[in-house]
Order: structure tokens, then C-alpha cells, then sequence
């Protein structure tokens, strides 16, 4: 914003404008805040007791445990592999109209997904207990296999295809953890198991697409991306967190000391990671290279490819990429010519920088407070988007199957097991994106506010020594932001997303009545149309003065936010013409630098999320994609932090005309 007016002394505009002598504004509103993040500590409470994130990456076997859960019956910490028992179930639950479902077909948790013998019948028996006295160390060390400790009557069933053993007739392999079977049946195996008397095993693709439609479906592949974010955590505080810090931090100091050159140097950087971002997107969606992600856990046959949708979004990522990357490289074309205006611009930042060197420290405050709540907020995320209760099927199917424990085949509790989430849950997971949201906005307001009046302080006074200014501005500012505006900084916070929220209807309507006929238009039609201008009207009128120009105006005068955005509104409309001509080209070669700063932590992310901890063992991730958005969007809020103020905002030639 251009603070714009007359010509006066700058000590006297000072003590006028920026006013010392203030009262809290908006309180009603921080008590809302406030009430609110205790409402999101609630929420999150609910999410640790009731979420557990192993069912996100997990399944669930035919008790009920969580594979890998520690502390299930039995413990099954090592294994993390849900294995299909029945294949025959398998194959029945691909058919079109057929009743039972996979989520009933009876499942194990494994350590590896087993192989069929070349030579003789290998076999996976349920867990031990009952009359098979073996430990689950025991049971494991044999490879899943007891048959040979099975009475006549265990045989038989095991022979029917009902436990407690099942034979190893296909192939299979670690599918995002479970055993996807290869319908390619052994030879060998099924012979043994004919020569044995066991039923007919039915071989079919099906037995295949009916593991890999439930392993790709839309819930699935959700539940794996969130799932990402939690497993790549250590790349989440590197590349989110530290790395754009200390980047933001090294741009803002070649500002100070470069300026003449920065403006070239943003610009050739910013082509170069674009550039290279693309690129590592076509690695991962496999156009270039081999080295395409793979839904594939851990050595497998080379022959084997399976497709899943995560790499269908790569592609699709890819596409949009390369559009991004030729827009943006024809754009820094064209704005070169503008090249020297945006040094001047930088001229002033770099002055200021020099002068109040706090402001470069300074962000490193919110942005510590703002990481805590993201540690807090993800954690909960990962719980609350796995909370729910365990409960048994009520499935109509033939699932008989022998039970060790009553010594029996039962057909009464053999239906599988699924998470059912209470209806509350999804209003739980907007408000807690929202309260995310908010956060974000708010601390950033913070931010905003405090290095406006920082900036402000030293402006008016034209480097000049003042009493009423104190030796550290920005502790200053901090100061009168903690005291009396942290309620103004709630009240615009959550201004814009209702706004954005509230325009989206407005528009929608608008569009489709302007698409209609105007000569059959009734005057409904044009009474809506016009409400429909007028109501984008006044959102767009909201949107534009809650922003950074609101911020500086509650820095300055310590007025309550509808107030001080009147006034910047104001100020905008009598200078647009010098904000037209100076701030774009300024706010265009700042928001390069932002991306720079997030384009080098992609980079970053793509690197150590292309090592052996996440691409081949236990941390796998499914894809990178959305661990590379969450830190493209951490790194946008650390340099939201570090550059959201534009040094055009208060300019001190512009200081001598504000009436």
C-alpha cells in the first residue's frame, strides 16, 4: 500500500500518525479465537484416543488386529503384511453380483508374502493357540506352517479349503503391504494339493484384479498419502522447515549486499528449478529413466509390473508441470525489460534491511511458534483421519472357517472386520482443517503487522534519531501487537477464508445467468444478476482490503480492522496509478524469490525421498507427490513470513504527501 498525503515534518507526522497511546480492538473476536483452539484441542483429543495411524498403511486380519500392532492378540509388530488365506474367496469376491466382499475373505498378517514350493506343498496356518502348542516366534520360524501337527478332523477342514491351514498355490507379491496374488498358479503345488484330495482351486485373473481394485481404491490411496506425510517426517522438517529458513534468510541477505544483481540472479535461478522440478516429476512418473515409483514393496520378479494410481496422478502432475514451466519461463522472458525498475524497488528493501537489521531475524519467531502448531496439527491429522471402531461385518456370505479355540468349524462370526467411522468424524476433519487455516493466516498477520510497523518507525523518520521511537522498533511493534491488536490480526484472519468462501456461490451464479439468453431474461434473472454483481462486489472489496494494507494500517494507527481497512482502501483507490506502475513488478520479482526458496526445497524433498529409507524399506511412501506438496506449502508460509512486506508498501518520497 502507498501511504499517500502532504508535505510535513516527519517527526510530527510521525507522533501523529503512528499513535502511542492505544486501546485493545476487537477483543470479542480473540475470545472467539481463543474458545476456538480449545474447541481444536478437544477435537484433537478425540483423535488420539479414538485414531490409531497404522490403519492407514495396515489391514486388518480375521480377528480384527491392525498388522503390525504391537499391542494386538497376538503381537504382531513384525508383521505387517495382510496375506488372503482362501484363494477361492478371493476369486469369488471379484465377481460381479457375488455377495461376499474381500473386506470378509479371511486375512492374515504376515512378515513376507509367500511362495509356492517348486517341489513339495507349502502351507500358512492361522495363528497358534488352542491344541497347537507352538509360540508365534515358533510359528514364524517355521515359516506360518504346522500342518504336520493337525488331528484327521484339522486336515480334513484344511483340505476344504476352511483352516486352519491353507495351501500356497499362487504366487505373490508386497503390494503397498498386502500379498497382491500373480494369477499364475504353480504347477507343482496344485498338483500336490489334487494328489492330497483338497477341493478345486479355481485359477483366474480375477484372483488378481480383485486384490489390486481394493489395494487402488480411492479410500486407499487416500489413506496411503496421508500416511506418506507421516513417514517421511524427517524430510517434512528438513526440507519444510530448516532448509527454506536458512534459504529465505541467505535471499534476504544477498538483498542486502547484492542488490544490483539479485533481480538476474532470482530470475535465472527461479528457470533452472522450475525446470528441474519438471523433470524429477517425469523421473518418478517413469517418461524418463527407470527410476518410476512402483507400488511394489521390497525384491521382486523384474518381470512383474503393476500400475497403481498413485502414478497416474504423477502423470497427471507431470502434464501440468511442463504447462507451469513453459508459462513461467516465457513470463521472466517478458519481464526482463522491467528488470530495472524491480532493482530500484529492491534498492529500498535492501536500505531498510540494512537500517532495522531485526527484520531478518524476526521471522524466526512466528515461524517457530507456527512449526510447533504444525507438529501438533499433523500429528492429530494422522490420528483423526484414522479414528474409528473396529467392528465385525454382518456378511450373508459362505464363510465358514475352523476355529482353534472352540475346536470346530464355525459359521456364525467368520465374516471379516472394518473400520466404521461415526457420522461426526468428517465434520471433525473440516474443522480441523480449517482450524489450520486460520492459524496459518493468523501468525501471518502477526508477522505482516509487526514488520509494517518496524518499517513504518524507521520511514517516518528518514533515519533520523526520534524519542519516540525506540532503539529496537520491531520489539516495539511486537509489543503493541501483543497489547492491543492480536484481535484486529483474529478478525482479518478469518476474514478472507469466509470471503473466498462466500464468493465462490456468487460467482457461480453469475457465470451461468451471463452465459443465458439476454432477450428471454426475465427480471428475476436480471435481479439476480445484479445481486450476484453487487454481493461479488462487496466480497471483492473485503478480499482486497483484508490483506497485508489492512495490517499496516492496524500497525500505524492501532485501529480495529474494519477501520483500518476503510482507511487502506482509501489510500489504495488515491494512488492506484503509483501502485500500478511500482508495486506489481516489485511483488512479481519478491514472489520469484519466494519460489526459488520453494522450488530448491522440492528439489531437496525429491532427493532424500529418492533414498533406500523411503523408496525399498520399511518407510516406503506410495508416492511423493503430496509429501512434495506439504512443504511446497511450509516453505510458501516461511516465505509468506520472511517477504510479506513489499518495501513499496511505505515509501519515504511518498511520506511528504499523505493528507
Amino acid at each position: 500500500m502507498d501511504a499517500a498525503g502532504i508535505e510535513k515534518n516527519p517527526r510530527d507526522f510521525e507522533s501523529q500518525i503512528i499513535k502511542q497511546e492505544r486501546k485493545c480492538r476487537d477483543v470479542v473476536v480473540l475470545i472467539i479465537f481463543i474458545a476456538f483452539w480449545i474447541a481444536m484441542i478437544v477435537n484433537s483429543s478425540f483423535a488420539f484416543n479414538k485414531g490409531n495411524p497404522l490403519r492407514l498403511t495396515y489391514g486388518l486380519d480375521y480377528k480384527g488386529n491392525v498388522c503390525g500392532n504391537r499391542h494386538a492378540n497376538p503381537d504382531l509388530r513384525e508383521l505387517e503384511l495382510q496375506y488372503w488365506l482362501n484363494p477361492n474367496q478371493v476369486y469369488e469376491s471379484g465377481l460381479k453380483h457375488s455377495q461376499l466382499k474381500l473386506e470378509n475373505a479371511k486375512s492374515i498378517c504376515l512378515i513376507e508374502c509367500p511362495i509356492p514350493s517348486d517341489d513339495a506343498l507349502n502351507w500358512v496356518c492361522d495363528y497358534p493357540e488352542g491344541d497347537i502348542r507352538l509360540s508365534v516366534d515358533d510359528w514364524i520360524d517355521r515359516n506360518f506352517d504346522y500342518f504336520e501337527f493337525l488331528t484327521p478332523d484339522m486336515r480334513n477342514s484344511s483340505l476344504q479349503l476352511q483352516g486352519p491351514c491353507y495351501p500356497v498355490i499362487f504366487p505373490s507379491v508386497n503390494v503397498h503391504w498386502s500379498c497382491q496374488f500373480i494369477a499364475r498358479a504353480s504347477n507343482m503345488s496344485l498338483q500336490h494339493w489334487e494328489q492330497m484330495g483338497g477341493v478345486h482351486i479355481i485359477e483366474d485373473i480375477r484372483i488378481d484384479k480383485s486384490i489390486h481394485r481394493s489395494i487402488n481404491s480411492r479410500s486407499a490411496v487416500l489413506k496411503r498419502y496421508v500416511a506418506d506425510v507421516g513417514k517421511s517426517w524427517p524430510v517434512l522438517i528438513v526440507c519444510g522447515g530448516i532448509v527454506p529458513l536458512f534459504l529465505s534468510i541467505v535471499w534476504l541477505l544477498l538483498i542486502r549486499y547484492f542488490v544490483s544483481g539479485m533481480p538476474w540472479i532470482t530470475i535465472i535461478i527461479f528457470n533452472v528449478l522450475i525446470i528441474s522440478t519438471t523433470m524429477f516429476y517425469y523421473l518418478k512418473a517413469g517418461w524418463i529413466g527407470n527410476n518410476a515409483i512402483t507400488p511394489i514393496i521390497g525384491e521382486h520378479d523384474p518381470y512383474i509390473h503393476i500400475f497403481g494410481r498413485e502414478q497416474s496422478h504423477l502423470h497427471a502432475v507431470a502434464v501440468l508441470m511442463t504447462i507451469v514451466m513453459i508459462v513461467a519461463v516465457l513470463s521472466s522472458i517478458a519481464i526482463a525489460r522491467r528488470i530495472l525498475m524491480a532493482t530500484s524497488v529492491l534498492k529500498v528493501a535492501a536500505k531498510v534491511i540494512g537500517e532495522v537489521q531485526a527484520l531478518i531475524i524476526f521471522p524466526v519467531i512466528p515461524y517457530i511458534l507456527l512449526a510447533i502448531i504444525y507438529m501438533f496439527w499433523f500429528s492429530a491429522t494422522m490420528y483423526l483421519f484414522s479414528s474409528g471402531q473396529i467392528l465385525q461385518n454382518d456378511c450373508k456370505s459362505n464363510c465358514c472357517a475352523y476355529d482353534l479355540g472352540s475346536k470346530r468349524v464355525n459359521c456364525d462370526t467368520c465374516c471379516g472386520y472394518r473400520i466404521h467411522y461415526t457420522p461426526h468424524i468428517s465434520v471433525s476433519i473440516l474443522f480441523h482443517l480449517f482450524g489450520c487455516y486460520w492459524a496459518t493466516q493468523f501468525f501471518i498477520a502477526c508477522s505482516s503487522t509487526v514488520i509494517a510497523g518496524s518499517v513504518a518507525s524507521y520511514y517516518w523518520v528518514r533515519g533520523e534519531t526520534s524519542k519516540e521511537i525506540t532503539f529496537l522498533p520491531v520489539m516495539s511493534s511486537m509489543n503493541q501487537l501483543m497489547r492491543y491488536n492480536l484481535g484486529s490480526v483474529a478478525l482479518g484472519s478469518v476474514i478472507v477464508p469466509f470471503a473466498k468462501f462466500l464468493r465462490s456461490p456468487f460467482e457461480s451464479i453469475r457465470r451461468r445467468l451471463k452465459g443465458a439468453n439476454i432477450t428471454t431474461e426475465t427480471k428475476i434473472a436480471k435481479l439476480a444478476s445484479g445481486s450476484s454483481r453487487c454481493c461479488l462486489g462487496c466480497i471483492g472489496w473485503i478480499m482486497k482490503s483484508a490483506n497485508r494494507n489492512a495490517y499496516i494500517m492496524i500497525a500505524i494507527t492501532g485501529e480495529g480492522f474494519f477501520r483500518a481497512s476503510g482507511a487502506a482502501t482509501r489510500l489504495i483507490m488515491n494512488n492506484i496509478l503509483r501502485i500500478r506502475r511500482v508495486n506489481v513488478i516489485g511483488d512479481v520479482i519478491l514472489f520469484l524469490g519466494k519460489l526459488c526458496i520453494s522450488l530448491s526445497s522440492v528439489v531437496f524433498a525429491f532427493l532424500m525421498l529418492d533414498s533406500y529409507r523411503y523408496s525399498s524399506a520399511h518407510n516406503k511412501i506410495s508416492s511423493p507427490l503430496l509429501p512434495v506438496l506439504v512443504r511446497v506449502f511450509l516453505v510458501q508460509v516461511n516465505g509468506i513470513l520472511h517477504g510479506n512486506w513489499n518495501p513499496n508498501d511505505i515509501q519515504p518520497r511518498s511520506c511528504n504527501k499523505i493528507k
